[in-house]
């Protein structure tokens, strides 16, 4: 597809994938998200120079959950420090995002980032380096996406922390293996107000767009090398969509992470990130409207980076 009108491809997209919104279940089992109307849909698309397009539903927050994973991570590395790859893997886990099954017998090292064990200790990594890893996300997707208003939902994170036994359970075995250095609750609170943030398919395009952009801020500055940069979408694609990573790959071949709030956000790299956002969930825990409309996008684009 040698040119693009951005926003008619947008629309087409959103009619044809109209017969799935609404399709799958929102996570219930936060009860603030449970109020979620399942019927609504947004897409954006942010360019490397910083133009953005969308349509739907694309400018009302929606709850960012585990995508808050992949800033946390980029965050860790900035400034090329590796040092986290001591205490996280980079391989697949095969197992449930929250479970607890892989800690014990690799000892206490969990398989990666994007699970939630691997990002309480990426959360754990930062904390030590900037003393709030929650605010230092919230921080980062304020000055990407120029939009000062982002902010903590207090009611998801209230009944996030209210439903957040397995977690906390996670933190403080984790610690048990000495792989959570701050103290258990604070951390696993900074987790939970991280995963709480509030923020729109505009707004997470445009913040998640130095991944596009092999590492380059929106002032124009470097927070990632180009390798570490590559490493992160590298991760985010074996990795970033719970463990249906290999579907996903299958069927979109874009690195991508998803959140139980029922957002996505993919990147085209060197061509745009895409953010797309519909609350119903498949038994995995991805949108399922956000995952077919990504699947159009580069089909009809023939963007990927297979």
């Amino acid at each position: 597809m040698a040119a693009v009108d951005m926003d008619q491809l947008l629309e087409q997209i959103a009619r044809e994938i109209e017969p799935q919104i609404g399709a799958g279940s929102v996570a219930d089992y936060i009860p603030a998200l449970a109020a979620v109307d399942p019927t609504q849909f947004g897409i954006a698309v942010a360019l490397p120079n910083g133009e953005c397009f969308g349509t739907g539903d694309w400018t009302k927050p929606f709850s960012l959950q585990s995508i808050s994973k992949l800033f946390t991570l980029a965050l860790a590395l900035e400034g090329d420090d590796e040092s986290i790859w001591w205490r996280v893997g980079r391989e697949p886990s095969g197992n449930a995002f929250n479970s607890l099954v892989q800690l014990e017998y690799e000892n206490g090292i969990p398989r990666n980032p994007f699970i939630n064990a691997g990002a309480l200790v990426v959360t754990d990594h930062l904390a030590g380096a900037c003393g709030d890893a929650s605010e230092a996300v919230l921080d980062l997707l304020r000055t990407e996406s120029a939009n000062p208003d982002i902010h903590c939902d207090e009611e998801v994170a209230e009944s996030e922390a209210a439903h957040g036994d397995r977690n906390l359970a996670l933190t403080h075995f984790l610690a048990s293996y000495g792989n959570i250095h701050g103290d258990v609750r604070r951390i696993a609170d900074q987790y939970v107000r991280q995963c709480a943030i509030a923020i729109n398919c505009r707004d997470l395009a445009l913040a998640g767009l130095f991944l596009a952009r092999h590492g380059i801020r929106r002032d124009g500055t470097r927070m990632l090398s180009p390798s570490n940069t590559k490493r992160i979408n590298a991760v985010l694609l074996t990795c970033g969509m719970y463990d249906a990573a290999g579907e996903f790959a299958y069927r979109v071949g874009l690195p991508g992470k998803s959140g139980v709030g029922g957002g996505i956000l993919a990147v085209v790299p060197g061509r745009c990130s895409v953010a797309v956002w519909g609350p119903g969930l498949d038994r995995r825990g991805n949108s399922v409207a956000g995952v077919a409309a990504l699947d159009r996008f580069t089909a009809l684009t023939d963007w990927s980076v297979f």
